[in-house]
């Protein structure tokens, strides 16, 4: 971010990833703008810290997702049947408010010949999540990525979240959740198969 920066644009903390100014400064002028004094000792370094924040909650621009299931393993044992991971955390920001999206995923495919560790899935999900998103996309870039990579039988995708937007903000309304979905291959062809891979997953 700071590449093209002249020296002393970027602002230096020892152990800690440099901040270009005019990051810091934008937060100091949003401080200001939401009413308090951005030179009061309790948010003097609130600038630098929220713009390390913000680098963390959005290192998924750093990364492919898909490189995560580019090791995949072939020995299963005869194992033919449907592989799923349920209820994996994940955080992410609203693309357009910037607020929290906290939820969980259910994140399942059918294989047809390889399989990949399962931590990977969870992995790909950080990976999309880790950007300013919408629910419905992320749950698409998950599936799709999975399909493309693994060319599975099956994808099936299914997202619960809540959105601080809706609760924090606006209509100010807690304890809703938002569920999307996304099925591929067998699961949106078959509908047997799509009933007993929801039903896996408890939705």
């Amino acid at each position: 971010m700071g590449d093209h920066l002249e020296d002393g644009d970027l602002i230096e903390t020892e152990g800690k990833i440099p901040v270009p100014r005019e990051v810091a400064e934008a937060v100091r002028t949003l401080i200001a703008w939401a009413g308090d004094d951005a030179d009061r000792e309790g948010l003097t370094d609130t600038p630098l810290r929220v713009a390390r924040a913000w680098k963390e909650y959005c290192q998924g621009y750093g990364e492919d997702p898909s490189i995560h299931l580019s090791r995949t393993f072939e020995e299963v044992g005869g194992y033919d049947e449907i592989v799923i991971l349920r209820d994996i955390p994940f955080q992410s920001h609203c693309e357009h408010h910037m607020a929290p999206i906290i939820g969980k995923a259910h994140i399942a495919y059918l294989p047809k010949d390889r399989v990949v560790g399962i931590s990977k899935l969870a992995r790909v999900l950080h990976g999309f999540a880790r950007r300013l998103q919408v629910q419905e996309r992320l749950t698409a870039e998950v599936a799709d990525c999975i399909w493309d990579n693994l060319h599975p039988q099956g994808v099936a995708v299914v997202i619960e979240a809540s959105h601080s937007c809706m609760t924090a903000r606006g209509v100010r309304t807690p304890g809703v959740v938002m569920t999307t979905s996304r099925m591929m291959g067998v699961f949106r062809e078959d509908e047997r198969s799509r009933k007993e891979v929801l039903a896996l997953m408890g939705c």
